[in-house]
């Protein structure tokens, strides 16, 4: 397998290849740490816009959004990191795109509308649930990294 190129940048926005690689997966992983470094990474499902990434608390039964060990996270530290991948048997597919950044959580105003909205879009499951009195998770994209095959076609 021929050696993949990595790519590193701190403006806070993805590049072309970088956002059609993102948006045509549907899962990503976020990575939260409490304010003593322990990780703590979990699946979510999430939509961008712009130099934002938004990811939703669904409509599941839990006890308080409070007890959500990823809000309570972000509430200790703000650093987060998401990692969006493609794993494929053939090699020569892998891909991975890193975006770190800050993170805040929103429970209502226009921001955590608009990101409701989007989610809504991508996921026509979060149609059937709740979700305008979920929190938002809103990350300002600071840094990006990506490595391997980010093609979105056949070969992709």
């Amino acid at each position: 397998m021929p050696r993949a190129k990595q790519s590193m940048h701190g403006t806070g926005t993805l590049s072309e290849r970088e956002q059609a690689f993102v948006l045509h997966q549907e899962v990503a992983h976020l990575a939260t740490a409490d304010a003593r470094g322990i990780p703590h990474v979990i699946p979510v499902c999430f939509a961008i816009s712009g130099n934002m990434l938004y990811i939703t608390i669904d409509d599941k039964p839990k006890t308080t959004f409070t007890a959500l060990k990823r809000l309570r996270n972000i509430a200790e530290n703000p650093a987060v990191a998401v990692v969006v991948d493609r794993y494929d048997e053939d090699w020569a597919r892998l891909g991975w795109v890193m975006l770190r950044g800050r993170a805040e959580i929103h429970t209502g105003g226009t921001e955590h509308q608009h990101a409701q909205a989007l989610l809504r879009t991508r996921y026509p499951q979060l149609a059937k649930m709740d979700i305008a009195r979920c929190p938002v998770i809103a990350v300002r994209i600071e840094r990006t990294t990506s490595w391997g095959n980010l093609s979105v076609g056949e070969g992709g």
